[in-house]
């Protein structure tokens, strides 16, 4: 950031023609595009491109290892949010502590470019959150539901709003190794359960102050199926195909405040759209493009 003669703070410029891309398999579903195109056309930034790319988790090295200075940076999604790591030159505190990276920032430098990982899931879901839970600033108690890399972000969102003992329902303990080295990384002391005992896990829904699934979309239909008639809670459901999904029906037509996946997507988008062009980002333009996209 620059003076002007007269004092006046100057934005800085981003540089002309820069790229960016969100990579996954599979990723032709993803709406980072809508988002971000709809960033860059608000911002002025025209000569910026933004696509979707396919890349498998073996094919990721290859990739990273061929970005040059027209590059601005990446958006990461599954499954590549840990196997991206090694591959950084610097990863930010957040992101090392939660073991997920979702956000690649490419930084000039002479040479090769600098490689920076961020992780704006937290941001993302603590957005989402508070849309629903309004006045309440803090929470008391919480269950995640899934234990991949976007339930390990969702430990650190808790944890931000106040729970930092939340109940963790997975399918199998064998399989939430990553989740549970990330709590212990961030000094949370979550309860893992396995979803073996359907009215233990019900009884939690029900009485938790905020529900996250982070199951994969459809995932949840069996648990809408049974919920019942009263819940008080607010539930983020990172899904958002179907919109609403069955478990958000489910949980409006049961009492609950529903949030649906699409606002966490739009929030992390915005922080991400930050970070790469340096500029605030308009929110209100790519919630627009979004709506119209999942409307459409």
């Amino acid at each position: 950031m620059t003076t002007t003669s007269t004092g006046a703070v100057r934005e800085p410029r981003p540089a002309p023609g820069r790229r960016a891309a969100v990579l996954g398999h599979p990723v032709a579903h993803s709406l980072s595009p809508v988002l971000h195109r709809a960033a860059y056309a608000a911002l002025g930034l025209d000569d910026w491109t933004y696509d979707a790319v396919d890349v498998t988790e073996e094919q990721l090295a290859g990739f990273v290892g061929r970005l040059d200075g027209s590059w601005a940076g990446l958006s990461l999604t599954m499954p590549l949010k840990q196997t991206v790591i090694p591959l950084l030159d610097h990863v930010e505190p957040l992101a090392e502590v939660v073991g997920a990276v979702n956000t690649v920032i490419v930084q000039a430098a002479p040479g090769r470019p600098v490689l920076v990982g961020a992780n704006t899931d937290v941001h993302g879901v603590v957005a989402a959150l508070r849309e629903g839970l309004g006045e309440q600033r803090r929470i008391g108690s919480a269950v995640v539901l899934g234990a991949g890399a976007t339930a390990s972000s969702t430990l650190a969102a808790l944890a931000e709003l106040g729970c930092t003992t939340p109940r963790i329902f997975v399918r199998s303990l064998g399989r939430a190794g990553v989740t549970m080295r990330a709590a212990h990384r961030m000094g949370v002391e979550p309860q893992f359960l396995v979803m073996d005992v359907p009215e233990r896990m019900l009884d939690a829904l029900r009485t938790a102050d905020v529900v996250v699934s982070t199951l994969p979309p459809r995932a949840a239909d069996p648990w809408a199926e049974a919920l019942g008639d009263a819940v008080g809670g607010v539930l983020l459901d990172c899904a958002y195909d179907p919109r609403p999904t069955a478990l958000g029906a489910a949980w409006a037509a049961a009492g609950g405040r529903a949030v649906g996946g699409e606002r966490m997507l739009l929030h992390q988008a915005t922080e991400q759209v930050r970070l790469m062009t340096g500029r605030p980002a308009p929110q209100e333009a790519m919630e627009h493009a979004l709506e119209a996209a999942l409307t459409g």
